[in-house]
């Protein structure tokens, strides 16, 4: 009777331990480039992970993928080694610094728009294995709006929308917002602002596109917050060492630290995401 309970103790917290390992998916996007969304995508996952966290980068920007370079991490395997079958997920799947993982996107984004119906479904259940294996995966799309942008925010539903605070940089982040509410998209954003002079900067920044966004579209964005800017991010792209590697103590590192924790709050108190396998779902419609 005893080893039945045991038995029946053990299946229960499995379950649990199943539901509380659910995979996140979080796209990460701006509206223009030179905004700093790779530094952020890359610095935000080594942060979550220091927060105990499992994260998986995903470099969805099929134009100018650098998520290897900026990690100094030269990929063996990409994306593209998936899709022509000759490797699996496991296979493509790099470690950078500080055990990042991570996946090399590059030009195999644009050969997904040309996947048969057979290599779609083995693309997703490849996908599908990631299932419980990491926390977050965060997919660093291309800036602006190209369509498989597009179809991973909108497959996603969750994304982070990186500004700054010049004036195009505000515009296009506004038009890119503006373009995903009109194409009929329920797509949950959130705000991060960059190379901020300071925290008045950034809630300016932020609530300009957030009073326009709530005004014109009724949508209400929240801010995760914001990073000031700092020489030696520069430094650090030079090194191809992560930000938060050499230079832990930088006020960029530390402002990508609060906007983490933030994050963290925000997700526990969100309990509508609807994980990687509604993620894979809608990728097949999107791509088929």
């Amino acid at each position: 009777m005893n080893d039945q309970a045991e038995a029946l103790r053990h299946l229960v917290h499995s379950k649990d331990a199943q539901a509380a390992r659910a995979t996140r998916i979080i796209t990460i996007t701006s509206g223009k480039g030179g905004v700093g969304k790779s530094n952020f995508s890359l610095n935000f996952a080594m942060s979550l992970q220091k927060r105990g966290y499992s994260v998986l980068v995903f470099d969805a920007d099929i134009s100018f993928a650098n998520i290897d370079v900026l990690l100094g991490t030269p990929a063996q395997y990409n994306l593209i080694h998936l899709l022509k079958g000759e490797k699996t997920i496991w296979e493509i799947i790099q470690k950078g610094p500080g055990g990042l993982q991570f996946i090399a996107g590059g030009s195999g984004f644009q050969d997904l728009v040309r996947l048969s119906e057979q290599e779609l479904e083995y693309f997703a259940e490849q996908i599908g294995k990631l299932h419980g294996h990491v926390d977050f995966i965060l997919f660093d799309t291309g800036a602006g709006l190209s369509k498989e942008t597009v179809r991973f925010i909108t497959a996603a539903e969750e994304t982070i929308v990186v500004t700054t605070p010049e004036p195009t940089s505000i515009t296009d982040a506004y038009a890119l917002i503006k373009m995903l509410k009109s194409m009929g998209h329920q797509i949950s954003f959130q705000l991060v602002v960059n190379r901020v002079s300071d925290e008045r900067e950034g809630k300016q920044t932020a609530d300009n596109i957030r009073q326009v966004a709530n005004k014109y579209l009724g949508l209400e964005i929240p801010v995760l917050g914001f990073i000031p800017d700092d020489s030696n991010v520069s430094k650090a792209v030079k090194r191809q060492t992560p930000l938060s590697i050499a230079f832990p103590d930088s006020v960029a590192t530390r402002g990508i630290d609060r906007i983490a924790s933030r994050f963290l709050l925000e997700e526990r108190e969100n309990s509508s995401s609807r994980g990687l396998s509604n993620f894979l779902q809608r990728v097949k419609k999107l791509w088929s």
